[in-house]
């Protein structure tokens, strides 16, 4: 079985989705684990064809994976280590890239000199946001590629340019026939007068996937082109369902320790329960209007307990792997939006947890 290692962190994002109404900054959150982007990467970029979902992981850069951080035309390049995820033109307003990163290009990498792909994946609510996605994705994919260079002269090497995907996931508002699709958009040359052809890799610098989901439910068949990645994606991105857990240890493997397997047995039964008792209060819906204030105050009540749940494994796991406490702070304030002083809060609320007697 093609899996990827999980590890505490992952199961941390997957408590903060557990519940999530649409396409929020939790479903963003959980995009940013390599495991969760590995899946996706191999059944979509070219490159990764052939290689496994560990190895396809291992390509991706973790200190580029970012979301915040500023582009603006002319400055572009002093921030491309960061991979950066804002960008910006004068009078223009400012857009941001939901999760830009690079990975490793196997194709063009040697043991010597690495190559790299510069990649961005969006999480679209709707494929209809009154303008085509595809126009959106393809300008995106234009200043991904004029990032990568400072000021033009009469001296800039043109050949430093390396290849670019943009992939869009669309959850609502799809075409009955588009429905679990997948889109592939590239340069290609259509017409070669000449009897010599340039090499593809010259011209082939822009990618553009769109992913388009629909339903809930995915009624797919295994032979289906990409109903891994549909499959998966079903999964993660809408309300988790009934054996969420199990469904995801397909594709992401959570046996590495003791501790993991504890987290995911709870987890999974937290799952249940939570599906249950959501498919109970939904028979009772149209008859009760009058508790309708109730369970939505239940509902928010809930969603903190498992995101505090989730800081708290956080600070517990890395507290196990000695990661010192600049660190932790620094990962509670970038993963659930804390200040300084509630994620130090946190920190001493739970490291006394890890301290022996």
């Amino acid at each position: 079985m093609d899996q990827v290692k999980g590890n505490m962190e992952m199961l941390s994002s997957m408590q903060l989705t557990k519940d999530m109404a649409g396409m929020d900054a939790e479903s963003k959150e959980l995009l940013r684990n390599r495991e969760v982007l590995a899946v996706i990467l191999q059944e979509v970029v070219a490159e990764y064809k052939g290689y496994s979902r560990e190895e396809v992981m291992e390509f991706i850069e973790p200190d580029t994976v970012t979301d915040e951080k500023e582009v603006s035309p002319g400055r572009t390049n002093s921030k491309v280590v960061g991979d950066s995820a804002e960008f910006a033109a004068l009078n223009e307003k400012v857009s941001y890239f939901d999760l830009a990163f690079r990975a490793r290009n196997p194709d063009l990498s040697t043991e010597t000199m690495r190559v790299s792909l510069h990649v961005d994946v969006e999480a679209q609510k709707t494929y209809r946001p009154g303008y085509p996605v595809e126009k959106r994705g393809i300008y995106y994919l234009a200043r991904r590629l004029s990032a990568q260079l400072s000021l033009l002269t009469e001296t800039t090497d043109y050949d430093q340019l390396e290849k670019c995907y943009s992939i869009w996931i669309c959850r609502e508002d799809i075409p009955q026939k588009m429905k679990y699709s997948v889109s592939v958009y590239e340069i290609t040359n259509t017409e070669e007068t000449s009897p010599c052809r340039i090499p593809k890799a010259t011209y082939d610098l822009m990618t553009l996937v769109v992913i388009k989901l629909g339903d809930a439910v995915y009624n797919g068949k295994e032979e289906d082109e990409h109903y891994e990645l549909l499959h998966f994606l079903s999964m993660i991105m809408y309300p988790h369902k009934e054996g969420f857990v199990e469904q995801v240890s397909r594709y992401i493997d959570f046996s590495g320790n003791q501790d993991l397997q504890k987290e995911v047995q709870r987890m999974s039964g937290l799952g249940e329960s939570i599906y249950k008792e959501g498919k109970e209060k939904g028979w009772e819906e149209g008859k009760e209007e009058g508790k309708a204030e109730g369970r939505a105050e239940g509902k928010e009540e809930g969603r903190e307990e498992g995101r505090e749940e989730g800081i708290q494994a956080l600070i517990l796991d890395n507290l196990e792997e000695k990661i010192p406490m600049e660190k932790i702070l620094a990962k509670l304030q970038k993963r659930f939006h804390l200040t300084k002083e509630k994620a130090e809060a946190y920190y001493q609320k739970y490291a006394q947890e890890e301290t022996p007697v």
